[in-house]
């Protein structure tokens, strides 16, 4: 699809960035992630596993990507990891993780690849968009989810950590937000004005509370159902990149989707993205050819009902990631330039006449 509009004038007007990324377009960096200890509940680790065996990294390569797997992180659990204010749950064995995620995400970037991160819950955005900002620090977010993520240790109702990424990540909060341990070497790297959400629709009090005060730009299923999907996407590309081109890192939850369609979740929340959505919100990203890292957090086979509800949740989210490089809805195809012409026919009119 062509671009239109502001974000064509820009794309124009700005050639640097956005061939640099297209000149890496084909180069993809798989590293997982099987980051648990942001949440309670057990089997998100596997998540990685789950999407390979989805066929992955097939599909990627069938779209001309050249992959390279990285493999997943070790990841070990810090010994006598306690509570936090009686309360946040595994802050060294997180933190320690997300230093981890943020030095792979690093490098996979500095190497001229567009890393996505395989998750694992979504506490691990504190170190994919970390180690992403250390490359690109005029990055963009777009965070697709059912939920804001923005709890601040001290306002967090569950303790979990992957409800509270984006409350480190900003600038705006740092005032807000305590020094956990295991936490010191992580830095705000965002800006209010560097974030959009897309699908939310379980909000807490004090996260609502952020969204107004800091004029952080949401789309909740609301304003989907309101606006229309397209009109969405416009607005968002118009707020992160109105002013200027800038890489996009986006972080997208599972759960985003409506629960017929991702089952195999922790948090599912009914009334999310139809899989038409999902797929236009991935399709005008890659349109954009300023997508740079990708996160694919919360899947859960453990969570699933049958095998079919855990298949068809990673099969949904191999499609997110493959729309992220090029599927389209029309079909992902090799290179066409020419129908073939025949020689001859197969039977001239005499040996038709002979035959009759």
């Amino acid at each position: 699809m062509a671009l239109r509009g502001p974000l064509t004038r820009l794309l124009r007007a700005q050639p640097d960035a956005a061939l640099q990324l297209r000149r890496r377009a084909h180069s993809v960096a798989l590293v997982g992630a099987p980051l648990s200890r942001g949440q309670k509940r057990r089997g998100v680790d596997h998540g990685p596993a789950t999407l390979r065996a989805a066929g992955l990294v097939e599909r990627l390569a069938g779209l001309g990507c050249q992959v390279h797997d990285f493999g997943d992180l070790n990841f070990t659990q810090v010994p006598n990891d306690e509570l936090y204010n009686n309360l946040v749950l595994y802050p060294r064995s997180v933190g320690l993780a997300s230093q981890m995620l943020a030095d792979a995400v690093s490098r996979a970037v500095a190497a001229g690849h567009r890393c996505v991160t395989l998750g694992g819950d979504h506490s691990l955005a504190l170190g994919s968009v970390s180690g992403h900002a250390r490359q690109c620090p005029h990055l963009g977010v777009i965070w697709v989810d059912a939920h804001a993520d923005i709890n601040t240790p001290l306002t967090t109702q569950s303790g979990s950590l992957h409800g509270q990424p984006l409350s480190f990540l900003l600038r705006e909060l740092q005032d807000k937000v305590p020094q956990l341990p295991g936490f010191s070497w992580l830095k705000p790297c965002l800006s209010a004005s560097d974030i959009v959400y897309i699908g939310l629709r379980d909000v807490d009090p004090a996260e609502y509370y952020i969204l107004k005060n800091f004029d952080i730009q949401y789309f909740s299923m609301r304003d989907i159902d309101r606006l229309g999907i397209k009109k969405v996407m416009e607005r968002t590309f118009e707020r992160l990149m109105g002013r200027r081109q800038r890489p996009i890192h986006l972080s997208f939850d599972i759960d985003a989707f409506d629960p017929s369609l991702a089952p195999a979740t922790g948090t599912p929340v009914l009334g999310g993205l139809t899989y038409r959505e999902g797929m236009y919100i991935t399709e005008e990203i890659h349109n954009t050819g300023m997508l740079s890292a990708v996160d694919m957090v919360e899947v859960n086979p453990l969570l699933g009902a049958s095998q079919e509800a855990v298949k068809a949740t990673a099969h949904l989210a191999v499609d997110v990631i493959a729309t992220c490089f090029g599927q389209t809805r029309e079909g992902a195809h090799i290179a066409f330039d020419e129908l073939p012409t025949p020689s001859s026919p197969d039977e001239s009119d005499s040996e038709q006449q002979v035959r009759i």
